[in-house]
């Protein structure tokens, strides 16, 4: 359950990841990219009766950090690859075809 848990809460923030590394920084669309996920993680860990474990918390920091810093990283890497312009979305990206090769 605690892997589960942890593959999510990296999911999700790599698509927030994705959204805050086109945002300015300290702006209200980077606080939110930031934060609302946090809110996310937590309640998947109460959905998911995932109990208080010292471990399992600081797996799930690690992972909420990796997931954004991924998102990121992504975000750049297209940037710099793609002809096309990227949006903030990943998802819209993705079914707009802009991260399909040329």
């Amino acid at each position: 359950m605690t892997l589960l848990v942890a593959v999510l809460i990296f999911t999700v923030n790599g698509f927030f990841g994705y959204w805050r590394a086109n945002t300015r920084r300290l702006s209200l669309q980077w606080f939110l990219a930031i934060h609302v996920p946090v809110l996310l993680a937590i309640s998947l860990r109460l959905w998911l009766l995932h109990g208080f474990n010292w471990a399992a918390l600081t797996l799930f920091v690690a992972v909420f950090f990796g997931g954004q810093f991924a998102g990121s990283r992504l975000w750049r890497w297209l940037s710099e690859h793609k002809r096309d312009r990227l949006t903030s979305c990943l998802v819209m990206d993705l079914v707009r075809g802009k991260l399909a090769t040329h």
